[in-house]
């Protein structure tokens, strides 16, 4: 038993230590999550970050960074772990990392392996089902934007390319967040977990449409355009006219489609949220914040005058999202002063 407990003791030490390494905010954030979900999460995050950071290696070719990403999503497909890969994976990518974080993954990148041998049979068939998917969405984005500067500047083409995107990159993972929960928290037993799996993935969808939104120049300059042609033709316009600011006005029509699209999305997430018992504090905080946080982001969006300006980034500062934090603490996850809040912010996006 003594020894059962410390190989236990153990998994949980390494994994707050690559996690401290990697993200300090997602470490802070993962702390409310119930303590019998928290290490799933936490792998999956893991490889989630090992997968994106494989992704946007800028300094080798596209042919390569989707071989490596294939590599990876082929550990996730079988039972079995091919530890020679995942060692080729740490030695060619991990000393080209720039940012000590993703280096520090890479490097450990067969200990989050070792971690996700530790999860159970199921949990471990939900995280590489995800993980999956995820991938398959980072291998789309290589594949459809070619490029890595404006001069190969490519768009999505309609909207059913961005609806596609976004479930493989951020809707699956209310899918695999609703599975892993249901799983394993009690008062979400009797959920119907088709349906609450159907609206986590508007929920997903709504916050990294979010982030699509707000990264809209950043993105413009590494030739990636994920407004879909057909919206911009509506507007008469075209990806290349999104390099100019002047074009801010024309955009606006189109903008604001996809804000309201955005915030119906994240009022499924709120829905979701308030469907999970009062007494859930912890599962509701860990839904509450990132709807609240995307709702800032939106407002600042819908209130930027320099959305097309590369030079300006449209972030939220980490102190608000830490007041978002304490506010909803400190109410111990009230729904109705997180739904006064939330209709707060809809009032000033849309």
């Amino acid at each position: 038993m003594d020894s059962a407990k410390a190989t236990i003791s153990s998994k949980h030490e390494l994994l707050r230590d690559l996690l401290k390494q990697v993200s300090r905010l997602f470490y802070t954030t993962l702390v409310v999550v119930p303590a019998n979900v928290r290490n799933q999460v936490g792998v999956a995050y893991l490889f989630a970050r090992a997968a994106d950071t494989i992704a946007d290696t800028e300094l080798i070719d596209r042919s390569r960074r989707q071989s490596f990403l294939n590599c990876l999503r082929e550990q996730f497909v079988g039972d079995q772990i091919d530890w020679a890969q995942i060692r080729t994976i740490q030695q060619a990518m991990g000393p080209l990392q720039r940012d000590s974080a993703e280096r520090t993954l890479l490097e450990r990148l067969d200990e989050c392996f070792r971690l996700l041998l530790t999860c159970s049979p199921d949990d471990r068939r939900r995280i590489q089902r995800v993980m999956t998917t995820l991938t398959q969405g980072m291998e789309m984005d290589l594949s459809m934007f070619p490029g890595a500067s404006v001069s190969d500047l490519t768009a999505l083409k309609t909207f059913d390319d961005l609806d596609r995107y976004t479930y493989h990159v951020a809707g699956c993972v209310g899918e695999f967040w609703t599975d892993l929960m249901c799983a394993h928290r009690k008062a979400l037993a009797n959920w119907n977990l088709q349906q609450m799996s159907g609206i986590g993935v508007r929920f997903g969808k709504g916050l990294q449409l979010t982030n699509i939104i707000k990264d809209i120049a950043h993105d413009l300059q590494r030739g990636r355009c994920y407004i879909p042609e057909t919206m911009l033709t509506e507007v008469g316009l075209k990806p290349q006219d999104l390099l100019d600011q002047n074009n801010s006005p024309r955009l606006r029509p189109v903008l604001n489609k996809l804000v309201r699209l955005t915030v119906e999305h994240l009022d499924q997430g709120w829905f979701y949220t308030m469907a999970i018992p009062r007494y859930e504090t912890r599962l509701r905080l860990a839904c509450m914040w990132p709807i609240l946080s995307a709702g800032e982001s939106l407002k600042l969006v819908m209130n930027s005058p320099d959305l097309l300006n590369p030079a300006v980034r449209v972030k939220i500062p980490r102190s608000r999202v830490y007041q978002i934090m304490s506010m909803t603490t400190g109410t111990v996850a009230c729904g109705y002063a997180g739904t006064a809040y939330w209709g707060h912010l809809r009032k000033q996006i849309i």
